[in-house]
């Protein structure tokens, strides 16, 4: 924030110079050329005479001299506007700033004519300013202040992170409803989980089983056996 202060300080202090060199050029009172100069509304009518009427040396004055009045324009107007659409601002401000001082020039100061091509002159010169140096300043002004600017507001919260999209089976769980929802997040009642039973718990239980099967044969044998013999004893006697 010091530094921000202190080159907005300087750009204001060479803002104020220029205006006041501004106002000694082009508002100082000229009446040995009342008689010669008149009004100009038609652009382009200027910019011929000094190439038909004068000199080279003293068209590039008149020329050029207007040109670099547009200059600082060109360099300081960049700390002072907004960084959306800053050369048609600064074009714009130079344009109605020059306008005014024509015509305050050509209405009050004697010796002195409202003249378009003078108004479009600066323009240029402001324009050749900016982009020759003013553009790159203001850049690596505002990109200085914003690494070092004042840290975020508390106000301001970051961007939550976008939802992904949900999977297929999240998908049908969703469309089911409720009550289904509700049934199937339950176990189910009288559903026991019984342990298989292994192969070897399978071969024991068939050998028991055959085992039982021939001892069972075995007393029946025997049973009727006994009564064979005891039926053979009646007859004898």
């Amino acid at each position: 924030m010091l530094v921000r202060g202190a080159v907005l300080t300087v750009v204001l202090l060479g803002l104020v110079a220029f205006s006041v060199l501004l106002a000694k050029v082009t508002l100082t009172p000229s009446p040995a050329s009342e008689d010669l100069v008149t009004a100009n509304l038609r652009p382009g009518r200027s910019l011929r005479q000094y190439a038909e009427d004068y000199t080279f040396l003293a068209a590039c004055k008149q020329a050029g001299g207007n040109l670099l009045l547009g200059v600082p324009f060109g360099l300081l107007l960049p700390f002072f506007v907004p960084r959306r659409l800053r050369m048609i601002r600064t074009t714009l401000l130079t344009a109605v700033a020059m306008a005014v001082v024509e015509l305050v020039q050509g209405a009050l100061v004697e010796g002195r004519a409202f003249d378009i091509d003078d108004v479009i002159l600066n323009t240029a010169g402001a324009l050749l300013g900016y982009f020759v140096l003013g553009r790159r300043i203001s850049h690596r002004y505002y990109t200085y202040t914003d690494d070092s600017g004042s840290p975020r507001p508390a106000s301001e919260k970051p961007e939550a992170e976008p939802k992904r999209a949900p999977g297929p089976a999240a998908r049908a769980k969703a469309a089911l409803p409720k009550a289904a929802r509700a049934k199937a997040a339950l176990p189910k009642a009288g559903r026991r989980d019984r342990p298989k039973p292994t192969a070897t718990a399978k071969g024991r239980g068939a050998r028991t089983g055959r085992t039982d099967g021939a001892a069972s044969g075995g007393r029946r044998a025997t049973g009727s056996g006994a009564v064979r013999s005891l039926l053979d004893r009646l007859r004898g006697r």
